[in-house]
């Protein structure tokens, strides 16, 4: 498997780990009153793992794109401490009129 898409779903897993965790917290804190509904409505538990699998899609979203922005440069600092990024830069000349 390349790389990539391991690093890629390790983050997604992490995040959706997160979501349960979360997921959880909102029941044993009974945040309000889910635990109650959950509990006593038809179909509650449809609804909590309908909650726990969107939570898992925006945390293990959230997790993936931090850590792909987090990601070190592959090249080498310069003397100066920057990354160069293999454009060739030049100034803009602005005319005034």
């Amino acid at each position: 498997m390349p790389p990539l898409l391991v690093f890629l779903l390790r983050h997604a897993l992490i995040g959706f780990a997160l979501a349960a965790v979360a997921g959880v917290a909102l029941m044993a804190g009974d945040v309000a009153g889910m635990r109650g509904l959950v509990h006593t409505t038809e179909g509650g538990y449809l609804a909590f793992a309908a909650l726990c699998f969107l939570l898992g899609l925006t945390f293990a979203s959230v997790q993936m794109g931090a850590a792909v922005m987090l990601l070190r440069p592959e090249r080498e600092p310069d003397d100066r401490g920057l990354v160069p990024l293999g454009y060739n830069l030049q100034p803009a000349r602005i005319r005034r009129r």
